[in-house]
């Protein structure tokens, strides 16, 4: 399929914008589900831009105030398009030309702003990591002011934005077919990870012909373990670049920072998620430095950190993180293992690392 046959389902682009745009108009959507099945809206190559719209999560029984407008897509889409299990209205997919399994897929963010000033967030009962505290639903909406990159809460208390997706993914493997919007998995998918802003690469296994690139569930802020079950929940316009990377082999997302590797691990049980995201880390620390496994854990134990993404999407996550400069540094004694400077990931301003290696 070529970006000229799915014009329809692409827009025109926004102003000063370079690339391809995907609006989130109902054709571009799905309610839900993240389906390997649903037919591309788009195709790029590899290394193209791509502007895509997405719309915040929303459950019927929430009903937004006066002074908190719905989009026109917004109320389009929740009008027509048939809810799946999950409360995510993603946009997509994007399939990205020659894209096979066993591929990666380095999705750079290079850009994630907000599309509305307000946002909202949710507790209920049984929900949540504290599921017997609270014994009433709690819906509050929150003004965002773009300006000073600011939120007001309902208690008063101001808090600094910090925008991402909470779903970035591929299609999950077709043996499967479609799946929850909720639960994150080898795909990606619902990560809920707070360090995947603007200036951040992931990297997600391709399971499927074309990748088919999924993106929704706008934050305007979140911390790590994302509590009480929703973030700041709002409407985002993300910039993307999408590259391939062949055969790689990687079988788990991960992320390269400004500042930091990221190695993530999903279970339901937690202590699983640590050892899977923990293993992972150890075994691209080897990748990078060429050091003895048993170093590279010591190295990570010594200075590393591990987090807990998030405790309520059913399969919990965990990330493990190590400050880029203990790999890449001037100083480190593994130095003839970094890449030239054109391996660099596309979202990273290094001056070249061995991440790829």
């Amino acid at each position: 399929m070529s970006s000229r046959q799915v014009a329809s389902a692409a827009g025109p682009q926004p102003a000063g914008a370079a690339g391809h745009f995907v609006p989130s108009i109902p054709d571009n959507l799905a309610y839900g589900w993240l389906d390997p099945n649903k037919e591309p809206v788009l195709e790029v190559g590899s290394g193209e831009r791509v502007i895509v719209d997405c719309l915040p999560s929303w459950t019927s029984d929430i009903e937004a105030p006066a002074p908190f407008p719905l989009l026109d897509e917004h109320v389009r889409a929740l009008a027509v398009l048939e809810k799946g299990p999950g409360p995510h209205l993603v946009t997509g997919p994007i399939a990205v030309r020659g894209a096979e399994p066993g591929d990666v897929l380095e999705v750079a963010i290079e850009d994630a702003s907000l599309r509305q000033d307000w946002g909202w967030s949710g507790v209920w009962p049984g929900q949540g990591a504290l599921p017997r505290r609270f014994s009433e639903r709690s819906i509050s909406f929150v003004p965002l002011d773009r300006v000073a990159a600011t939120a007001t809460l309902r208690s008063g208390a101001k808090i600094p934005l910090r925008p991402f997706f909470g779903i970035l993914a591929v299609a999950p493997p077709l043996s499967g077919g479609r799946v929850s919007t909720v639960q994150p998995g080898a795909f990606g998918g619902n990560i809920d990870n707070r360090e995947l802003v603007a200036g951040t690469s992931l990297f997600l296994p391709v399971w499927n012909p074309g990748a088919s690139f999924f993106v929704g569930d706008g934050h305007a802020a979140q911390g790590d373990g994302e509590v009480s079950q929703t973030g700041l929940e709002t409407a985002l316009r993300g910039r993307f670049r999408l590259k391939l990377w062949k055969a790689k082999g990687w079988t788990l997302p991960r992320a390269v920072t400004g500042a930091d590797y990221v190695a993530m691990g999903f279970d339901p049980d937690l202590d699983v998620a640590v050892e899977v995201a923990l293993d992972a880390m150890v075994d691209w620390i080897v990748e990078l430095t060429g050091m003895a496994a048993v170093d590279a854990y010591s190295l990570f134990s010594f200075v590393g950190s591990l987090r807990i993404t998030q405790v309520v999407d059913g399969n919990k996550g965990v990330h493990a993180m190590i400050a880029r400069a203990f790999i890449e540094g001037p100083g480190a004694p593994w130095s003839q293992f970094r890449a030239s400077p054109d391996k660099a990931p596309s979202g990273s301003q290094s001056n070249g690392t061995a991440w790829a290696r």
